[in-house]
């Protein structure tokens, strides 16, 4: 392949220089003679206008131009084999590759540092870049983009046949309240808790969640003192006031808190909340991707 003027096998044979600072062994390293190697290295430095490689009694010293464009040719013939190599090939401890995830907050806590941990052990050539979302119907948009390869989070409103899913694990509800509370001595029943303050953690910014959702089909209602977009400042604000906080479980138990708080059964019937795996059909038969949720699976299950 020639790319302007440039023969990009010669990419391969200056890599091999580069490694191996020597005409005979770069040879064997790229698989050709050794006149041919020499060869490569006269044009090479006619293309760079360049020595590039300087004799010495330790071998073949890089000039500054040299190391200035290998770093370059080096990541190239990376992002060249990732490309080309075939599925039978694929090896997630050879490949340099990035992926980007859809996330909320929650799985963001929960789960991200365990997969995190997997693919440093697995994979240390793989760069993950989060996408925050809000909306779970804007993460179908956001996968129909291409703007992410997967998501991690509540199912959206409205199944799509293009979006494919597994399930991943499921939460429940429990209630915060601070350990020196009647609620935490007494036990929470449904008029203690309605007639605490509460706070709503929405990442939509909402006055309402699936509590008030819950509570309105039941005819009632709880009197709101705090709404915030995060969980991090959820249990300070606990330990601080009176308020109480209904939210999901395995985000308690992943935060830094102490016996000041407590959790506690909410006095009220509350679904269990499912977190999916969901990606694009376009990206199913992806050997990648197929490896990814796989070690995406293999993490949540822990936690199931």
């Amino acid at each position: 392949m020639d790319f302007r003027g440039l023969d990009l096998n010669l990419l391969v044979a200056f890599d091999a220089l580069m490694e191996e600072r020597n005409v005979t062994r770069a040879a064997a390293r790229a698989a050709v003679s050794q006149p041919a190697m020499s060869a490569a290295l006269s044009r090479l430095r006619t293309h760079f206008a360049d020595p590039l490689f300087i004799r010495s009694a330790a071998g073949l010293l890089p000039t500054a131009r040299a190391k200035e464009i290998g770093l370059h040719v080096a990541k190239a013939l990376n992002e060249l084999t990732n490309l080309l190599v075939t599925d039978e090939q694929f090896s997630p401890q050879n490949r340099i590759m990035s992926f980007t995830l859809g996330m909320s907050e929650y799985p963001m806590m929960v789960l991200l540092p365990s997969i995190m941990k997997a693919i440093n052990q697995q994979a240390p050539g793989v760069t993950i870049h989060v996408q925050a979302y809000v909306d779970r119907d804007e993460a179908v948009a956001m996968l129909d983009s291409g703007k992410i390869d997967l998501v991690i989070g509540i199912p959206p409103t409205q199944a799509e046949n293009r979006i494919l899913s597994t399930p991943l694990f499921s939460d429940e509800f429990v209630t915060l309240v601070r350990s020196d509370s009647e609620a935490a001595r007494s036990g929470m029943t449904l008029d203690r808790y309605l007639s605490m303050s509460h706070i709503l953690v929405s990442p939509e910014g909402n006055h309402y969640g699936q509590v008030d959702e819950r509570l309105r089909e039941m005819g009632l209602t709880r009197e709101l003192r705090l709404t915030l977009p995060t969980m991090s400042a959820v249990a300070k604000v606990v330990q601080q006031t009176n308020y109480i906080a209904t939210v999901l479980k395995r985000s308690v138990l992943v935060s830094e808190t102490d016996g000041s708080i407590v959790m506690l059964s909410p006095p009220l019937d509350m679904p269990e909340i499912p977190v999916h795996l969901f990606w694009h059909r376009r990206s199913n038969d992806s050997s990648a991707q197929q490896w990814l949720r796989k070690l995406i699976c293999a993490q949540s299950s822990e936690l199931m």
